[in-house]
């Protein structure tokens, strides 16, 4: 399938994610904070590789409206900071503006007055409480990579490294090569639940710092993972999170799937693994065929057809569409703009 069809359905898309979204607040109704950071960084991922400037007007309204909820996208979440702080610097790809990298770094120094020496590092998940989780350590890896490249010399590098030293060391990674949802008091593996975006966002802090550092061990690490994940959490070859089996799945569990598929996408760009290429295409085609809502039987089956209202999609991206939420929206769209990105 040509990436013009991958884009069309993924303009389809946008358009149908941009009627939650509430100019006032700068927010996206129906869905949390740190989810809202989410539906920006989709937006402004597509504005950059289509050129399709029609949403660009949220950055800078988001920017001012949002921060009447949290000034300087500051919370006591460390991980919803660090949501806040990579839309911030996707913002400043596409923009060149100074101030949305500026805000990123202001985040992230928020966020090192998390780190402390329970189990020997690592960031806290909120200011009031003691537990240490991946998906807060894996983006402090990721934002201070990217941090570096973009303002060299600011400490960010030895941040990176550090930070991620010390997640490999502690047990985050199960038997099975996944990566699980923290660690305990006692500083252990504590079995929960392997959520595809835990096995994702970490790859873009590998891919980073193989990048900056010209190390190959970064990525031959970050590869072991997404084998892991690609084997353990998508079976039939369509991810499908823990929680879509029995248990309904919450708003802020539909987003992950998406978080896992961006950053493959990314890593992708460095390991340039073939599989990896395939997998987000097969994942794009069935979030279109058996995710969308209500899909014309008469449509053509590789062309994005006209409709009356805009597609939504669900959460089970193997089918069948259950609801339509901007989470939900937000995910699905990641995998089609990853593969707008990786077709010819």
């Amino acid at each position: 399938m040509a990436g013009s069809d991958y884009r069309a359905r993924a303009a389809a898309g946008i358009t149908a994610l941009q009627r939650w979204y509430r100019p006032r607040t700068g927010l996206w109704a129906g869905t949390g904070w740190w989810n809202s950071a989410n539906a920006l960084t989709v937006v402004i991922r597509y504005t950059r590789l289509t050129g399709d400037g029609r949403c660009a007007n949220v950055i800078a309204t988001t920017f001012t409206a949002a921060q009447s909820q949290h000034a300087n996208f500051v919370s006591t979440y460390y991980d919803d900071n660090a949501w806040w702080a990579l839309a911030w610097i996707a913002a400043f790809d596409l923009t060149m503006e100074s101030r949305y990298l500026k805000a990123a770094r202001t985040i992230f120094a928020r966020n090192t007055t998390a780190w402390d020496h329970s189990c020997g590092g690592g960031l806290r998940w909120h200011a009031k409480s003691t537990y240490k989780n991946a998906i807060t350590n894996e983006l402090f890896v990721t934002l201070a990579a990217l941090l570096h490249q973009r303002s060299p010399g600011g400490g960010y590098l030895t941040w990176a490294q550090r930070g991620w030293e010390w997640f490999s060391a502690r047990g985050f990674i199960g038997p099975a090569g996944l990566v699980n949802d923290g660690i305990t008091l006692s500083c252990q593996n504590n079995g929960a639940t392997t959520w595809t975006y835990n096995q994702g966002v970490i790859l873009g802090g590998l891919a980073a710092l193989s990048e900056i550092t010209g190390d190959r061990g970064y990525l031959t690490q970050g590869e072991a993972i997404a084998t892991a994940a690609l084997r353990g959490l998508a079976p039939g070859g369509i991810l499908a999170e823990p929680c879509e089996s029995g248990a309904t799945c919450n708003e802020d569990q539909a987003q992950f799937k998406g978080i896992f598929v961006r950053y493959l996408y990314d890593f992708w760009r460095h390991s340039r693994r073939p599989g990896y290429r395939g997998f987000i295409l097969a994942n794009a085609n069935s979030v279109w065929d058996h995710a969308r809502n209500a899909p014309p039987q008469s449509a053509p089956p590789q062309s994005a057809p006209p409709q009356s209202r805009p597609p939504e999609f669900g959460l089970h991206w193997a089918g069948p569409f259950d609801q339509a939420t901007p989470a939900r929206q937000t995910s699905a769209l990641d995998a089609l703009i990853a593969a707008a990105a990786l077709a010819p």
